[in-house]
């Protein structure tokens, strides 16, 4: 007599939840689907934005603008960043004599400028605020761009401290190799993606000047 009382209880309340979960899920779940209808209907996950992972056609570039592990020969130590301004290359120091080299795009005439720096800090997807300097020469500018795929910034930005330069990503791979931006140094976006994943906040960013020569590289990729 206990048991079967006790059986009918546990029924009963198994019934009952099973009767609240359904009144709550029944405007959106199959009826035909009892676990549909206990947890809800089936949602597929969210994809992230097309842009989200950019891959370039770097099989366009110049075979010596491509990314690429090359022999150079350095004072300056692992980690810093040296940006070959005649050249349009941007080298990350490894140890062992090598660098990482990306192609890059520099300053049009007028625009180029040396010195030393550091990265202050790192955004994905940047939003891009036009400086006043460049307001004042390009009036016609958007006063702000939405990070994403038609920003001119790209993927990536590093900021350089103590000035409006960055090292960014762009959405014009034609234009890397050339001398284009108002100071800025860009790369291809699946470029300055792998730069930022490998360097740090505080790293050392030197850019040689436009009479700089390429003595101390070996042309040749080592991998």
């Amino acid at each position: 007599m206990y048991n079967l009382s006790r059986r009918k209880t546990v029924v009963a309340v198994a019934t009952l939840v099973a009767a609240s979960a359904m009144s709550i899920t029944a405007a959106s779940a199959d009826p035909f689907n009892p676990f549909e209808a206990l947890f809800g209907p089936h949602r597929e996950p969210v994809a992230a934005p097309a842009y989200a992972n950019p891959q370039e056609d770097a099989k366009e570039l110049r075979a010596d603008l491509q990314r690429q592990v090359v022999n150079y020969r350095t004072s300056e130590a692992p980690g810093t960043i040296i940006i070959d301004t005649p050249n349009t290359y941007l080298y990350l120091v490894m140890p062992g004599g090598k660098a990482m080299r990306y192609g890059i795009g520099v300053g049009r005439e007028g625009f180029t400028w040396t010195g030393v720096k550091t990265i202050e800090r790192k955004a994905e997807w940047p939003d891009w605020t036009p400086p006043p300097q460049m307001i004042h020469r390009q009036p016609y500018l958007p006063r702000f761009v939405a990070g994403g795929p038609t920003n001119p910034l790209g993927a990536r930005a590093m900021y350089l401290s103590g000035s409006v330069y960055r090292i960014h990503g762009t959405n014009a791979p034609e234009t890397i190799g050339g001398f284009v931006s108002s100071g800025c140094i860009r790369l291809l976006n699946e470029d300055v993606i792998d730069l930022y994943n490998r360097a740090h906040v505080g790293a050392k960013v030197v850019v040689l000047p436009m009479n700089g020569r390429r003595a101390s590289v070996d042309a040749g990729s080592v991998n």
